[in-house]
């Protein structure tokens, strides 16, 4: 239980309707106390269907909400940097969606004015309060597997594969849509967590399959500027090697997973589940994990809402203790060193060539 009770603002309507708020309502001593859209009649119903005592259509409402502890901000990415930077400001503790900006200057703005603020200021990389994940990379960095060889992290999907998905600022890059974003920022950030390594080179193709859709509003077709494939190799330096495969145009059983292997052996994790494999034992062995705890009502049954449960929990118990460090979590530096991955991504597409990385 935490030691103060925590007031949590919201900005942003979709993820934080369906994951964010019941998962903060279910933390002890935490409150949602207010929510933002851009569109104020949604935030309002939102608010009225989960208790939320405040709704405004002006995010710096929220921001300056002096009832305000802790400023989640679930926008596109293109709001990020002004929203976090405005937060911080505000002496908010500040929790940010992935991936952090629209590049890595962004980004590194954001991590140096949270590191002049002092305050805890985090990126929503649940996936690492995932027991499977975070066992992984016990595993891993323990040295279970003996020297690294390669990494694998793929994601399958066909929630874009159909052009009846309308227009939106999905669709266009300039705002942060796309698979790099969305799921690559996460495969970036899931290879840095559980190797304990930066990535150092990078060769990537980026791909668009369905290039136009309807404007939902208009009506009218316009074009997709944002991915909706990414293949992609990364080094580590010496013969540690990564490939990234994503998709969102994949028929079939969705799927998500990372698999890691060695001298000695392989781990392979799907959501909630891990796995370990021998070298010459040919076969997989399950590894023993928690069982997973039941879900507030109404949230998805998904890792996502999983690990989201457990970050919250983490989070507020954080910040209920006057703590500004949160173990384990992605920080905005992590932030920042994510997005330069992922530009040296786009930068590898655009001139059809390995880029270096640079982390200094």
């Amino acid at each position: 239980m935490t030691a103060k009770r925590i007031r949590v603002g919201i900005i942003g309507t979709g993820f934080a309707r369906s994951t964010q708020v019941p998962a903060f309502q279910a933390c002890a001593g935490v409150e949602v106390v207010s929510i933002a859209s851009s569109r104020a009649e949604r935030a309002e119903a939102v608010a009225r269907g989960l208790g939320i005592p405040h709704s405004v259509g002006d995010w710096r409402e929220v921001v300056d909400n002096p009832q305000v502890d802790l400023v989640s901000i679930v926008t596109p990415p293109h709001l990020h940097h002004a929203m976090a930077l405005a937060a911080l400001q505000a002496g908010k503790a500040v929790l940010c969606e992935k991936p952090t900006a629209l590049d890595a200057a962004e980004a590194e703005i954001m991590w140096l004015a949270a590191e002049q603020r002092g305050t805890l200021a985090l990126l929503d990389h649940e996936l690492r309060f995932l027991p499977s994940r975070q066992r992984m990379r016990e595993l891993v960095q323990g040295g279970e597997l003996g020297t690294l060889y390669h990494a694998r992290v793929y994601y399958r999907s066909d929630h874009r594969a159909g052009p009846e998905q309308p227009w939106d600022w999905w669709s266009d890059m300039a705002r942060g849509g796309g698979l790099l974003g969305a799921i690559g920022s996460h495969a970036v950030d899931a290879l840095r967590f559980v190797l304990g390594r930066e990535p150092v080179e990078v060769m990537g193709m980026m791909s668009t399959h369905v290039t136009t859709r309807l404007d939902g509003h208009t009506h009218e077709s316009r074009l997709v500027t944002s991915d909706d494939e990414i293949q992609a190799l990364m080094g580590f330096g010496g013969e540690l090697t990564a490939a990234v495969s994503l998709s969102a145009v994949e028929p079939g059983a969705p799927l998500h997973g990372m698999e890691v292997y060695g001298a000695k052996g392989g781990l392979r994790v799907v959501g909630e589940q891990l796995w370990h494999s021998a070298v010459g034992s040919r076969r997989w062995e399950p590894v023993a994990l928690p069982a997973p705890e039941a879900l507030p009502q109404g949230m998805p049954d998904n890792e996502w809402a999983r690990g989201f449960l457990r970050y919250a929990r983490a989070l507020t118990e954080t910040l209920g203790q006057g703590a500004r460090v949160l173990p384990g979590a992605a920080t905005f530096e992590d932030g920042w060193r994510n997005m330069r991955v992922l530009d040296a991504v786009r930068r590898s597409h655009s001139e059809r060539r390995w880029v270096s990385v640079s982390n200094r």
